[in-house]
């Protein structure tokens, strides 16, 4: 089966370097890749002691953060090298300064890989979430380097429990110790015959509490709301705008709307700058006068809507018309109710917090309208339903100090 794999790899990644000539983000993700190995040449030295975090994308290196902050301050004598697999991680945080050296993870053949793993010489792998490439995972156990997979959450749909899903399952065997979400993804890697499983919780709730100790002060929001009722729609798509668009003539006069799309191309902004009143700006284009007169802001920027969401007094999450759910801890965390699109199943925390009743779930239009007018009406309700979410996501928190405590007690590095 390790033939047909790799052979599959080597096919894929040449047909990759072919379809990259026409789209524009695989270019990324195979121009990425050849610089990799003089990188490392150029930047590691004979003595550091790497510790290894791989992440998939964006999110999955924000769920990592906690644990990559808390190995620093547990081995400041180590340096710490994250990769990604997607340019939508790695363009965003290339120049991180949470690492020591951020890059592309080679593609998973084998010479790419002892290539790779000769250069890092890990004392230490961490996977986050549920990245298993066959080769790395061999080769990290052939050379006894410990490898652990944290955050890791899975459900029974997976290839690693079905009875043709040997192999992955063998790749998945190689980790040293899995830290994972919930009981269930415990049950279920019993069941492969797997061990040394430990229930941690998931690192984001660690990440996101962080996020209540900072200093989330923006002066333009300071501006736009004032003393309005503030509804935040983060990380929309057009399924979620057109349920805004629709609303419009029922916003009253005391509520201040912002809206940060998922897709901040000029096209999708100046499309939706069209459908929205005249008394509505873009962030960039802002200037004092238009916040202080404006009910509706869009954030044609990123890296800035968590500390907005600390503005809201209600949050809509976007994605759950359309490809999947945005993050829903960050708006939550600061203790105000959430609205979210019907697909968000696979999506664990919002699960849990629809039904405890801090997110409700919009079907449509009317539904969207009618949650809306019900808490914009009622304070207390408001109050209630953010209040569960804000416990909801105190109670979960610690998975980063289990995790290193385990490295502490059963690893030397």
């Amino acid at each position: 089966m390790y033939l047909l794999y790799n052979l599959l790899i080597l096919i894929s990644w040449q047909a990759l370097k072919i379809v990259a000539i026409f789209k524009p983000k695989l270019r990324l993700f195979v121009a990425g890749r050849k610089g990799v190995n003089m990188l490392l040449q150029e930047r590691i030295k004979q003595d550091d002691n790497y510790i290894w975090v791989h992440t998939a994308s964006l999110g999955e290196f924000e769920q990592g953060l906690p644990v990559i902050k808390a190995l620093r301050n547990s081995y400041p004598d180590h340096r710490i090298l994250v990769t990604f697999f997607s340019p939508s991680g790695f363009e965003v945080k290339k120049n991180s300064k949470e690492a020591d050296l951020i890059t592309y993870l080679p593609f998973d053949s084998r010479r790419k890989v002892k290539n790779f793993l000769d250069r890092v010489e890990p004392v230490l792998a961490i996977f986050v979430k549920y990245e298993i490439w066959p080769n790395y995972l061999n080769e990290l156990k052939r050379r006894k380097i410990p490898t652990i997979l944290i955050s890791g959450i899975f459900n029974s749909d997976q290839i690693y429990f079905k009875w043709y899903g040997k192999f992955m399952r063998n790749a998945l065997s190689q980790f040293s110790h899995y830290f994972v979400q919930d009981k269930n993804s415990e049950t279920l890697l019993k069941s492969a015959g797997l061990s040394e499983i430990s229930v941690s919780g998931d690192t984001r709730f660690d990440r996101v509490n962080e996020i209540l100790g900072r200093d989330n002060r923006l002066d333009f929001m300071d501006q736009f709301k004032k003393d309005h009722i503030c509804l935040v729609m983060g990380s929309t798509w057009p399924e979620d705008e057109a349920l805004l668009i629709q609303w419009l003539p029922d916003v009253p006069e005391n509520v201040r709307i912002v809206i940060a799309p998922h897709d901040i191309k000029k096209e999708h902004l100046q499309a939706l700058q069209k459908s929205l009143p005249q008394n509505s700006v873009n962030y960039t284009e802002s200037g004092e006068a238009d916040l202080l007169s404006c009910q509706f802001l869009v954030l044609d920027t990123i890296g800035i809507l968590t500390k907005v969401y600390s503005y809201a007094d209600i949050a809509y999450v976007g994605g759950g018309f359309a490809t999947g759910l945005h993050n829903t801890l960050e708006p939550a965390v600061f203790g105000i109710p959430v609205l979210i699109g019907p697909n968000f199943h696979g999506f664990k925390e919002a699960g849990d917090m629809v039904e405890l009743g801090g997110i409700s779930v919009i079907e449509n239009r009317d539904s969207f309208a009618d949650t809306l007018h019900n808490l914009l009406e009622d304070e207390s309700a408001r109050k209630r339903q953010g209040a569960i979410n804000a416990d909801y996501i105190t109670t979960q928190k610690g998975a980063t100090e289990k995790i290193i405590n385990y490295l502490a007690s059963h690893l030397k590095i």
